[in-house]
């Protein structure tokens, strides 16, 4: 199949292409590289520089014909979200409407969407939450996911295009960008292993699911299958605070930092945790790296990077 995907430059992004590419479907990338890297673009998949809100890039969507559209290009940081809703809007919900305006007429097959089970659900009532929750987001960045997710639906209604939303917990991995917008994975190991003091939000005790990068590009596979349908969520069930995260990657490291806190920031949820039983039972996905492999792997691939900055 030809599948196009957004932010295909980008740290989840480019392993969702990966793994296409892997399974032998032709892909194009379409990445303004805002926050995306070349060094991540496959070579074999078709890039294009593209801002989603330009007109060009619907130009652009028209002349490929997608069998897919994999959307993932966002902005994903909730603080931004909360300083500057207007953009939010512009550039996570306008973008998805106008991807989709664009390749409606041209025998697009499917839509699968990122949407974030941490956010949408807003403050649980239920632990872990599945895909039946009650959805009262309190960021603006989670209110324009499930808005995404609303016009995913009016085009099935309207146009009989199929769609998988996608609801990610907390991922982290190789390639996420330590810097922006970025987890607080990734955020910690770069400072520890550059020397320097990480700094934790609030108590520290806020708790989030992390999902290994790769287990979410695995679903991005599965959600290619015929049967594959609606909201799923992508998540591990297992709660971990950022004061866990922060002790487990100061062993990892062998960082001599300190345990520094500051003010919590406004809109960040106290605790997140989904079940992916949907997933798991109708399409198959298997949770195949844990809390503790994955920040090793996470922590080897920053350190191979930096050897390879110093050499």
């Amino acid at each position: 199949m030809k599948i196009l995907v957004t932010g295909g430059a980008g740290f989840i992004g480019s392993h969702v292409v990966d793994k296409y590419i892997e399974a032998g479907h032709e892909v194009a990338i379409l990445d303004n590289l805002s926050t995306g890297h070349e060094k991540n673009i496959n070579p074999k998949a078709e890039f294009f520089k593209v801002d989603l809100c330009d007109k060009e890039s619907a130009k652009i969507v028209k002349n490929i014909k997608p069998d897919i559209i994999n959307h993932h290009a966002a902005q994903i940081d909730v603080r931004v979200s909360v300083a500057d809703p207007v953009n939010d809007i512009r550039v996570n919900i306008m973008s998805l409407v106008s991807l989709i305006e664009a390749a409606r007429t041209t025998g697009l097959k499917k839509v699968i969407f990122a949407s974030s089970g941490g956010t949408v659900y807003g403050e649980q009532k239920t632990f872990p939450a599945d895909e039946t929750h009650s959805t009262w987001p309190i960021s603006p960045y989670g209110l324009n996911k499930l808005t995404c997710e609303k016009y995913l639906y009016y085009y099935n209604n309207q146009y009989k295009i199929p769609y998988v939303a996608l609801r990610y917990a907390n991922i982290y991995g190789p390639r996420q960008n330590p810097h922006g917008e970025a987890g607080v994975i990734a955020i910690f190991i770069k400072k520890m292993l550059g020397n320097e003091e990480p700094v934790i939000n609030g108590d520290g005790k806020q708790s989030r699911d992390y999902v290994f990068v790769k287990d979410v590009a695995e679903a991005n596979f599965l959600a290619l299958k015929p049967e594959a349908f609606g909201a799923y969520n992508v998540g591990t069930t297992v709660e971990t605070d950022v004061n866990a995260i922060f002790n487990m990657l100061k062993e990892i490291t062998g960082s001599k930092c300190n345990e520094i806190h500051r003010d919590a920031m406004p809109g960040e949820q106290q605790r997140s945790s989904i079940s992916s039983e949907k997933l798991q039972k109708e399409l198959g996905w298997k949770i195949t790296t844990n809390i503790e492999q994955g920040l090793i792997k996470t922590a080897d691939w920053f350190k191979y990077q930096n050897d390879k900055i110093n050499k």
